[in-house]
C-alpha cells in the first residue's frame, strides 16, 4: 500500500494500492499533472478523466488511459472507471465552481447525463457548499463500490513544512496581520466559505469566496492601493485531504506581486506548493515573502 505519515485522508478514505488502476478525477492546475507524473514514474497504471475546460491536455500522454468528460457526466464517468477495472479514486485540480453553478444555461452547456441529474435533483443535501457537494459526489461513487483516497498519498513531498521559505522574513507588522488574518482565515474556513484572506494592518481587505484565491487576491489590490497586504491561506479546520487541499505556486506569487502584496502565509503539513524551488524563486525575486507555519 503507498500511504504517507501525514494526515492525509478523509472518513472512510483507504490507502492506494499500487497492484490496481487508479482513477485520477483531474481538475484544472499543476496538481493533477503532478500527480500523474509521479505515478507514471512508480509504474502505476492511471485512468485520467479530465473534465472538460479544467484538465490540461498534458496529462494525455501521462496517463494508462485518458478520457476527456463533461463535469455532470457522473454516470459516464462511474461506467468508464468500472469499465477498466477501477476501485479506487482521488480528486486533483481545481474546478471553476462559479462557472458551473451560475454560467448561464448551464444545463445546456454542460450536458449532464440521467446520472448526475437524479443525483443533484433527488439526494438529500443541506446546501450546496463545496465540502457538501464533494462528499456527497463520493457517497454517490461509492454505490458503485469506488472508494476514493487522498492523491497526497502518492505525493506526500508537494505538502510544504514550516518556515520561512524565501529570502525575506515578514517584517513584525507583517506577523501581526498573519496572526489576525491566521483567525479569521481559519473562522472563514470552519464554515466552507473560503480557504484565503487579504489583511492590510489588521483590517480584512477581501474574503475569498467563490471567485477562489487568485481574484479575490485581485480584488485586494485594488482596495488597497499604496499595497503591502498580506495573504493567508489555510486548511480548513477539519480538512478533508480527499479534495479542496490549499494549493499555490508561480501564479499565486505572480498575482500578489501585482496586485502590491508582499507576504504569503500558509499552513505548514496541509498546503500544496507547487513547482516549490521555482515558487520560492519567483517569490524572492519579487520581493514577496513565504512563510509556511505549523499550528
Amino acid at each position: 500500500m503507498i500511504s504517507t505519515d501525514r494526515d492525509s485522508r478523509g472518513k472512510g478514505a483507504a490507502p492506494l494500492d499500487p497492484d490496481e488502476p487508479i482513477a485520477l478525477l483531474a481538475g484544472a492546475g499543476r496538481f493533477p499533472i503532478a500527480f500523474a507524473a509521479k505515478a507514471r514514474e512508480a509504474g502505476l497504471r492511471v485512468l485520467t478523466l479530465g473534465i472538460r475546460d479544467h484538465a490540461d491536455p498534458v496529462l494525455q500522454p501521462l496517463s494508462w488511459r485518458y478520457h476527456s468528460v463533461g463535469p455532470f457526466q457522473m454516470g459516464r464517468m462511474i461506467t468508464l472507471a468500472r469499465q477498466a477495472g477501477v476501485r479506487q479514486v482521488v480528486m486533483a485540480g481545481k474546478l471553476h465552481k462559479a462557472d458551473l453553478m451560475y454560467r448561464p444555461m448551464r444545463w445546456w452547456y454542460w450536458l449532464p447525463d440521467w446520472r448526475t441529474l437524479s443525483w443533484w435533483f433527488f439526494r438529500n443535501r443541506r446546501d450546496n457548499k463545496d465540502d457538501t457537494i464533494l462528499l456527497s459526489v463520493i457517497e454517490e461513487w461509492g454505490r458503485d463500490g469506488l472508494k476514493f483516497a487522498s492523491a497526497l498519498d502518492l505525493c506526500p513531498e508537494l505538502l510544504v513544512r514550516p518556515g520561512v521559505l524565501t529570502k525575506r522574513e515578514p517584517t513584525a507588522a507583517e506577523q501581526a496581520d498573519i496572526e489576525f488574518g491566521w483567525t479569521l482565515a481559519k473562522a472563514m474556513g470552519g464554515l466552507d466559505v473560503g480557504q484565503s484572506v487579504m489583511i492590510k494592518d489588521r483590517v480584512a481587505i477581501a474574503v475569498e469566496a467563490i471567485e477562489g484565491t487568485d481574484r479575490a487576491i485581485q480584488r485586494a489590490g485594488e482596495l488597497c492601493r499604496r499595497g503591502g497586504f498580506t495573504v493567508v491561506k489555510v486548511a480548513k479546520p477539519n480538512q478533508d485531504m480527499r479534495f479542496d487541499v490549499p494549493t499555490v505556486g508561480t501564479q499565486t506569487v505572480e498575482t500578489i506581486a501585482k496586485a502590491g502584496g508582499k507576504v504569503l502565509a500558509i499552513e505548514a503539513d496541509r498546503t500544496i506548493v507547487l513547482d516549490q524551488p521555482e515558487t520560492i524563486e519567483l517569490a524572492d525575486r519579487l520581493g514577496v515573502s513565504i512563510v509556511s507555519l505549523a499550528r
